[in-house]
């Protein structure tokens, strides 16, 4: 089969053939899409302990596909198997319905980013009708569907913080913050929270760590959560106690791998509803298997990176011309965005790209081996 393959761990996996798996006793999903997470990336450089891949292998924790003709979710594939490949084993219980009508990008957004924020809000902190609520990191798939939950979910007043400003404005303007603040600013990041919080916050989601959380900690209301998910933006910081501890205040930690299979159906179903009736949506970038590489190495924290593993059944995944034609590519781009969801611009056209500073998808495990692995294989 053709697949994504790991020769070596921390070098950049190359489009070529793998074996197909073995059906002994598991379910062979065909894959349609394979999400691209920071966790990946983390996982292919060997340094996860528990989680060393075998070599050759074939990356990627969670897609969407086929089993029976019923399309599914899953994030748990059998090693040395990986969702980046045209088939996939999977353990049956662990599958998870997609409803019709939630296109293949969609529906993968709603696995470990989309379950890392929306969890994290319900199970976590179990947010309360009309608290307040600040996502840190907003930018990211995770930031995205964590500013939309929040409002689906009841709170009172929601706060979306990222360094972007373009998609901070996408925040406020499309997503339901009702107010935005740009991080690595000028002056005291605390304060410019608080004024944004209209006094401060009940629940922050948190996939930074760093500098960021030290200033939404400071920001917290009496009896406040912090949701911690990630830590793109440091591994640690220097938190005096008096004030956290007058404020009894919480950190709470979460990670998709301590959930329940239960647990995460629930999630991803309450997503995919929200979706059906227009109320949630992420931005997507499509790229083909056969680039691989290219997907590897993008730094892309404002879109949800998704491989197209296999062609559109009715008719053809759109291919994306050689030669430079960026009319005939964004013709071909805006075919494929309505196979996968969301926008999928040409890889010709790409804008400028910003370091993975709000990534955050969902899991601390492995943003800070992502980044030194990235800079070793630059290296």
């Amino acid at each position: 089969m053709e697949a994504a393959v790991l020769e070596e761990y921390g070098s950049t996996p190359q489009f070529g053939e793998f074996e197909d798996p073995p059906a002994d006793g598991v379910a062979i999903v065909d894959v349609d899409v394979a999400g691209l997470n920071p966790v990946d990336q983390a996982i292919a450089s060997g340094r996860i302990p528990g989680r060393r891949p075998p070599l050759p292998s074939v990356p990627g924790l969670e897609g969407v596909g086929t089993v029976d003709g019923r399309r599914v979710y899953f994030d748990t594939p059998v090693a040395p198997f990986g969702s980046m490949g045209e088939r996939v084993p999977v353990e049956r219980g662990e599958l998870i319905e997609v409803p019709d009508g939630v296109a293949d990008g969609l529906a993968v957004s709603f696995g470990i980013a989309g379950l890392a924020a929306w969890l994290s809000l319900t199970w976590r902190a179990e947010l309360q009708p009309g608290e307040s609520v600040l996502v840190l990191g907003s930018s990211g798939a995770l930031g995205q569907i964590a500013v939309q939950g929040a409002r689906l979910l009841g709170a009172g007043r929601v706060v979306a913080a990222a360094r972007d400003s373009a998609s901070l404005e996408r925040a406020r303007d499309e997503l339901g913050a009702d107010a935005v603040v740009q991080l690595g600013g000028e002056g005291d990041a605390t304060e410019h929270l608080k004024e944004a919080g209209g006094g401060g916050f009940d629940v922050v989601v948190d996939p930074l760590w760093g500098e960021p959380a030290l200033a939404a900690i400071g920001a917290l209301n009496e009896e406040g959560r912090l949701i911690q998910v990630g830590n793109s933006a440091g591994q640690s910081v220097d938190l005096p106690t008096r004030g956290f501890r007058n404020q009894l205040g919480r950190i709470i930690g979460h990670t998709n791998f301590k959930t329940s299979r239960e647990r995460k159906r629930e999630a991803f179903m309450a997503m995919c509803r929200h979706a059906l009736a227009g109320e949630l949506k992420v931005e997507v970038e499509g790229v083909p298997l056969r680039d691989i590489g290219r997907a590897w190495r993008l730094e892309s924290p404002h879109r949800k990176v998704v491989i197209e593993v296999s062609p559109d059944t009715s008719g053809g995944a759109a291919e994306l011309p050689a030669g430079g034609d960026v009319e005939a590519e964004s013709e071909a781009a805006a075919t494929e965005a309505g196979r996968i969801g969301g926008n999928v611009p040409p890889l010709s056209d790409d804008p400028a790209r910003e370091p993975l500073e709000e990534a955050g998808e969902g899991e601390s495990e492995g943003q800070e081996l992502t980044e030194q692995a990235l800079r070793d294989a630059a290296e």
